[in-house]
């Protein structure tokens, strides 16, 4: 048929596709934009939108949200107030960035970060499991120190013998005894980023950084 009238096989297929409103695309992003508490970006509104209906590049929602003045607070700068030392133990990274383990419990990573209360600095750590980037253990406290990670690791409910790696950064905070002590009792292989490198970290900088954009710098915190 399409031989007989001269016509490509493509034209007989078209289909007109609904164009997307503008205006309807406009005003659900300013929703789920004002939802994140003016948290996300493109790369996190792309795929709400979608669940909405609205099949669109992150190129175009970046283009709207500069026409109507959205900016996501994680343009926000941020600086660290404390700086320890380095943890010069000969560990390598044996968890070398495989960041998707296929079962629970298999690799932990932790670090820890600051949040201003009242007028002084507290210390957050959490404990991540890389299979589902659920935290499963947390502190909190006025220090720096391996004592937060200790105490965030008493918090974990799931059974320590079945983790397989324990992965960090190399802040002098985790270079302790007990820690050390901890993990062979468990029969846990320590992992350890190499220096000055935080992608070898990615998921707890992440993690720390959604938590403070989202959370922290929208509320204030006082000592009871």
């Amino acid at each position: 048929m399409c031989r007989a009238l001269e016509i490509s096989r493509g034209s007989y297929y078209y289909e007109v596709k609904k164009q997307t409103s503008e205006a309807e695309l406009e005003q659900a992003i300013v929703e789920e934009f004002t939802k994140s508490k003016n948290a996300y970006g493109t790369r996190k509104l792309k795929p709400v939108l979608k669940k909405r209906g609205f099949t669109v590049s992150r190129r175009r929602i970046g283009r709207i949200m500069k026409k109507i003045h959205l900016v996501s607070k994680y343009n926000r700068r941020s600086y660290n107030p404390q700086k320890t030392g380095v943890n010069q133990a000969k560990i390598e990274n044996t968890l070398n960035r495989e960041f998707n383990p296929d079962k629970p419990m298999n690799a932990l990573v932790t670090d820890l970060t600051y949040v201003k209360v009242a007028q002084s600095w507290f210390y957050v750590c959490f404990i991540i499991d890389l299979f589902n980037r659920e935290i499963i253990g947390y502190s909190a406290g006025p220090n720096k120190t391996a004592n937060l990670v200790l105490q965030a690791l008493a918090t974990v409910e799931g059974d320590l013998h079945n983790v397989k790696v324990f992965h960090t950064d190399r802040g002098k905070e985790f270079d302790n005894h007990t820690i050390d002590t901890l993990l062979e009792t468990f029969e846990i292989e320590r992992s350890l980023s190499r220096k000055g490198n935080p992608y070898d970290n990615a998921v707890a900088e992440s993690t720390y950084k959604s938590f403070k954009f989202e959370f922290v710098y929208d509320n204030t915190f006082y000592i009871l």
